[in-house]
């Protein structure tokens, strides 16, 4: 899709949503219960994969009906499918549930169209089908949720069957809501869990449904409801610092694929009519982050949301990205409940307000430096102990950046397939290891340290100094093995004919006319990585400057100074072997 200029007015929006919608209409299943996009899979299955194609939609679809849109062909589509998706006597039958059932993520869709358009998706079904769809999801209070952002499907499905005159369990829901309460850290942040992940879970999981709970709940517990929208102001103090001038958020941490869904927690907060920020810079955060994102190939080539970030890319998956799972981005799409004449759709976008060149986010451990369309956080903390598919890559690296983002490996049995930009990389007994989990840490306004085991021999005690250019890593090494490790600098796009680099003693620059990417040092050798295509998660192929050290036994000292330079020209990331200008 091409970037439009008016990215503000609702027509936008909505057109943008149909356009998106358009080539998935054909693709339902029979009997409308399954919307089935590719073939790749989940863990769950194609089966339950089909039923999270047909429920994500509604992400897009409920507040786009609610806030007035007039198409309505997909109506029908819904409603059959509902029928026949909850009916055990039907072919399309979702089935029964079970404990940590991915069936209780999709609930919470189905439940969002219940709760705000009860006269579109509820009220015309026949009173049959309304006891199968309420029975189906009922069965939430059968089984166990994990403990994390999942308790709260079990609050907005009970909700949604109150909503409706159904029977729900309000004891189910009050335990939900004490688990959550149990995850606040402070400041407006939760922990996705009793676990350290702090990512995008709680802005498009946690406060978006502490939100929808205080749209509906308002009056009847409001001590509550007060109390998430304040939460909410408080989060949108420190979360803004996530996205740069150009829109941009940063990449970091799992379920990158839902793209978009970066920005749902502004649009929610634009539904309910919070005072996060000024109209018209709110209005001007969806916008610019809505609009960069269209100007990425995101799209298979027959119009299908792919897995991937800045371009299709299985390599960054989870083993929960099946072939809908993407369509998560329509959380993004909550603005539209707004009707047309609300005074959000007349406002004129404003950029950013000032913000402080750093910032320290503890809650989230995390030290932000922001220079217009970059924000690099150094990080440490954020080591996952929820071993997905390429945790330590997506938690555990030194920085990550919204202009360069960060690499996932092919392989830990080469360097070049490693994805180890922004990493300490040790090669030992021919495999690469990184930083996986932090012994101890700490997270202050001037630094970040921490210490650390790639693997038994060897330890490493990091610290992570912002500078006006970059920053500059201070590592202690402690070992027992002779080893080589790499210190890597951020990956940079490489365009044939455009990109040059060059290792030269300690200095390795990758470069070309919009900017560069420098590893230095006082010691060790230079080196500049070409990293194994599709690595990255926005561009899709890269070199990483890098100083090589010859790690012996014993206690070393290394210190590498890592800097970016770039021009300041929005760019479209994702095309085709690196990036292009944009006007």
């Amino acid at each position: 899709m091409e970037a439009v200029t008016d990215y503000g007015n609702r027509e936008f929006y909505e057109g943008l949503l149909l356009s998106m919608i358009e080539p998935l209409k054909g693709r339902f299943s029979p009997g409308k219960a399954r919307l089935q996009l590719g073939a790749e899979t989940a863990g769950y299955g194609n089966r339950v994969a089909g039923m999270e194609g047909f429920s994500r939609l509604l992400w897009g679809l409920v507040p786009y009906w609610a806030g007035g849109g007039e198409d309505v062909s997909l109506l029908p589509v819904y409603l059959e499918g509902l029928a026949s998706g909850t009916d055990p006597d039907s072919p399309e039958y979702w089935g029964d549930l079970h404990d940590k059932d991915q069936r209780m993520v999709e609930m919470a869709a189905i439940a969002y169209g219940l709760l705000m358009i009860p006269e579109k998706l509820w009220e015309p079904l026949a009173e049959h089908s309304r006891t199968t769809l309420a029975a189906w999801l009922g069965q939430i209070n059968q089984y166990s949720l994990a403990e994390n952002n999942w308790q709260y499907f079990n609050v907005i499905t009970n909700l949604a069957l109150k909503h409706v005159g159904k029977s729900y369990s309000n004891e189910r829901m009050e335990e939900a809501m004490a688990k959550y309460e149990s995850f606040y850290l402070g400041n407006g942040w939760y922990s996705d869990g009793l676990r350290p992940q702090k990512d995008y879970y709680i802005s498009f999981a946690i406060h978006f449904y502490c939100l929808l709970y205080a749209k509906f709940m308002g009056e009847e517990d409001p001590v509550r409801s007060v109390l998430f929208k304040a939460r909410a102001k408080e989060f949108a103090g420190t979360f803004i610092y996530w996205f740069d001038d150009e829109g941009k958020a940063l990449p970091f941490g799992r379920s990158m694929t839902y793209r978009f869904a970066q920005g749902a927690f502004w649009s929610m907060s634009a539904m309910l009519e919070l005072d996060i920020l000024p109209l018209g810079v709110l209005k001007g955060v969806i916008g610019r982050h809505m609009e960069q994102w269209l100007r990425q190939p995101i799209y298979d080539n027959g119009g299908v949301l792919s897995i991937g970030y800045a371009y299709p890319n299985l390599n960054m998956s989870e083993g929960y990205n099946a072939s809908g799972s993407p369509y998560w981005a329509f959380k993004a799409f909550a603005l539209l409940a707004l009707p047309a004449e609300h005074e959000f759709w007349k406002v004129k976008s404003e950029p950013l307000p000032k913000l402080e060149e750093r910032l320290v986010i503890p809650e989230c451990n995390m030290l932000i430096s922001r220079r217009g369309y970059d924000v690099t956080a150094l990080t440490a903390g954020q080591y996952p102990v929820l071993q997905i598919t390429h945790a330590a890559e997506k938690y555990a690296k030194f920085a990550y950046s919204t202009r360069f983002g960060f690499s996932c490996p092919r392989s830990y049995s080469h360097l070049h397939e490693a994805g180890a930009d922004s990493m300490l990389a040790f090669s030992v007994h021919n495999m690469i290891y990184v930083r996986r989990g932090c012994l101890e840490y700490s997270v202050t306004a001037t630094e970040v340290y921490s210490k650390w085991s790639p693997v038994e021999g060897i330890e490493v005690e990091t610290w992570l100094i912002p500078t006006d250019q970059g920053h500059i890593r201070r590592h202690i090494i402690t070992s027992q093995l002779e080893c080589t490790a790499y210190d890597c600098g951020f990956a940079y796009p490489d365009m044939p004919g455009e990109t040059r680099s060059h290792a030269d003693g300690t200095l390795a620059v990758v470069t070309d006319s919009n900017g560069k990417s420098i590893a230095a040092s006082e010691s060790g050798k230079a080196v500049v990585i070409n990293s194994a295509p599709n690595t990255n998660l926005i561009f899709p192929t890269t070199l990483i400057p890098a100083i090589e050290y010859r790690i012996p036994k014993g206690r070393t000292r290394v210190e590498t100074r890592i800097e970016t330079e770039f021009s300041d020209v929005k760019i479209r990331t994702g095309s085709g072997n690196g990036y292009e200008v944009c006007s």
